[in-house]
């Protein structure tokens, strides 16, 4: 089927120009100031913006915690994300202790493949290292998952990697090409702290950020960071939520350090006030939601380059799922939903406020995933012979951020005192449209698994 999008605003991470696109199947096949080509199909793009499908690297769709599954499958999670204008996510194949990493990425791959509506990748989440990990990392990469991410954190719960692990894996990474991706807290401060909490018996969720403060965020960065430099490795942060973290990353850049890092929407536009609420407990993610300041610094370390990706960590529970630990933060599976609202909240937020341009809009949330996670130029650009993943998006219109207005499985919104400015009208994955103006239709299980290549 050939598609002629018509008298739209094109942008991309470098360009933004008023113009035509032609889809041949399910890949662009030419961009013009105008385009006069039969086609099966003539959307008018006039007045809306016309933009790469959005890519979040950071999921976690039916993922394990504290007893309970997150709410929102392949099916829900992917579904949420075309309405929102996400063509792409990436999520992880965990590996339980004892079991092999491959069993792991073959069994998640199964899980997902009839029930997404849009492409993904997986990231190999290691937990149990040993050498045959290290000899199996070039077979990993050759399947198409080059990113392995290691936690500093969760050491009771047998996820955590010792920086002798670390360090083995960004020299053996370094090696094929890979990327290590680290969660970096210091979980020995934190259950310090959080013994201290229960001890006092504070327990209400407000004390959840005062459990895990600032610089234990901060510690772990500055060590991961000193740990790539030594190895001469690469490494990626995630979820960096606090001033002192942007600055560790911008020096580290300024010394040299192939440093990469990323935010999330709820460190930019929520804060710990937010646990104050008598619905506060729902809001419980880790890292906490910090202080003003540090949503500041976040928005200038996205301006300047310091933190090249918005993702989302989206990872939700339903009241019901959090209602155990209502009075106990100890007891609540961390995590929100965040993948729908990505693109039109870092519009809203980051655009209109005059925080960040079009052309870093574009760069943030679709393009730099694209190029830093190996789906460059498949993904994350409008050019002859990438994807059609293709979102036509409406920057005046106005939605309010009410469970009932978003596709999770979940019965509240973290964003529901929120109105954001622009949201996609048209979404497009691979030339097909699976959204438009308020209705889905995408079709379950068209989504595939993308293997992600570095090039060489």
């Amino acid at each position: 089927m050939n598609i002629l999008i018509k008298n739209g605003t094109i942008i991309t991470s470098s360009d933004i120009f008023d113009g035509d696109i032609y889809i041949k199947g399910e890949k662009i096949d030419g961009l013009g100031e105008s385009i006069n080509l039969p086609a099966d199909e003539v959307i008018d793009a006039k007045g809306k913006y016309v933009i790469p499908g959005g890519i979040d690297v950071h999921t976690h769709f039916q993922l394990p915690v504290k007893g309970t599954v997150s709410a929102d499958g392949f099916e829900s999670g992917s579904r949420a994300a075309a309405c929102g204008g996400v063509t792409t996510f990436i999520d992880f194949a965990h590996q339980v202790p004892g079991e092999s990493p491959m069993k792991a990425l073959d069994e998640r791959i199964e899980e997902a493949k009839n029930d997404v509506y849009i492409d993904y990748g997986l990231h190999l989440g290691i937990s149990d290292f040993n050498k045959n990990v290290l000899k199996e990392i070039p077979i990993y990469i050759e399947r198409g998952v080059p990113s392995f991410k290691l936690y500093m954190i969760y050491a009771k719960e047998g996820w955590m990697s010792n920086d002798a692990t670390i360090y083995a894996m960004l020299e053996a990474v370094r090696e094929q090409g890979g990327l290590v991706i680290i969660h970096a807290e210091n979980p020995y401060i934190i259950d310090m702290f959080t013994d201290r909490m229960i001890d006092e018996g504070k327990l209400d969720v407000k004390w959840h950020p005062v459990s895990r403060p600032n610089f234990v965020e901060a510690e772990a960065i500055k060590r991961a960071l000193y740990l790539t430099e030594v190895t001469g490795s690469r490494i990626y942060i995630v979820h960096t939520s606090t001033a002192e973290g942007v600055a560790l990353v911008a020096e580290a850049k300024g010394r040299g350090v192939m440093a990469l890092a990323e935010t999330c929407p709820q460190y930019l536009v929520l804060n710990d006030d937010t646990y104050l609420r008598d619905d506060g407990y729902l809001f419980l993610t880790s890292p906490p939601l910090r202080k003003v300041k540090d949503q500041l610094a976040l928005w200038k370390g996205l301006s300047m380059g310091a933190i090249q990706v918005v993702s989302t960590d989206t990872c939700t529970f339903t009241r019901e799922q959090k209602e155990p630990g209502k009075d106990d933060f100890t007891k609540l599976p961390g995590g929100i939903a965040g993948i729908e609202t990505l693109i039109p909240m870092v519009h809203s937020e980051g655009v209109l406020k005059g925080r960040i341009s079009l052309n870093q809009w574009v760069d943030l949330i679709s393009t730099n995933p694209a190029k830093l996670f190996g789906l460059h130029p498949a993904k994350g650009t409008l050019a002859p012979g990438s994807d059609a993943d293709i979102v036509i998006f409406d920057p005046e219109k106005k939605v309010k951020l009410l469970p009932e207005n978003l596709h999770y499985v979940v019965d509240y919104s973290p964003y529901d005192r929120m109105t954001v400015t622009g949201w996609p009208y048209i979404t497009m994955s691979r030339g097909k449209t699976i959204y438009r103006d308020g209705e889905f239709m995408g079709e379950k299980g068209r989504g595939k698994f993308i293997p992600r290549y570095y090039a060489d």
